[in-house]
């Protein structure tokens, strides 16, 4: 079992910035792939961006890319997600979520989730 505790989420502002952490606890949590989803009200959840065991290789939504940065530090237990320029379509409940598989884009290739936190992006 892995518990997962996301924190960081607030209102912002467009084009202000915010860092979410995901702090990890139970089985070791090197041994995952780690990933950041949202899921903004009346949507699906989707993917934002993902982080390999070592954190050599990430990935991420294009509609992201360029402005949200992952990043991991596995002595902490914690993976982060860095966020820049944000705009009001960023609002979103934020999860983090490990995954025993590479680049993994699919909610259902994650076995552990957070409760989630909520960034809400102002105009």
């Amino acid at each position: 079992q892995v518990q997962l505790v996301e924190s960081g989420g607030r209102l912002v502002q467009a084009g202000g910035s915010l860092r979410l952490s995901c702090e990890a606890s139970g089985r070791t949590f090197s041994s995952y792939a780690m990933g950041w989803f949202r899921q903004a009200p009346g949507k699906e959840r989707e993917f934002v961006a993902t982080i390999s065991w070592g954190g050599g290789s990430t990935y991420y939504a294009g509609s992201v890319k360029g402005r949200f940065t992952i990043s991991r530090d596995n002595a902490k237990n914690t993976v982060y997600l860095q966020m820049h320029s944000l705009k009001p379509e960023d609002t979103a409940v934020y999860y983090c979520a490990a995954s025993d598989r590479y680049q993994a884009v699919v909610v259902t290739n994650y076995a552990y989730w957070g409760q989630g936190t909520q960034v809400t992006v102002s105009s």
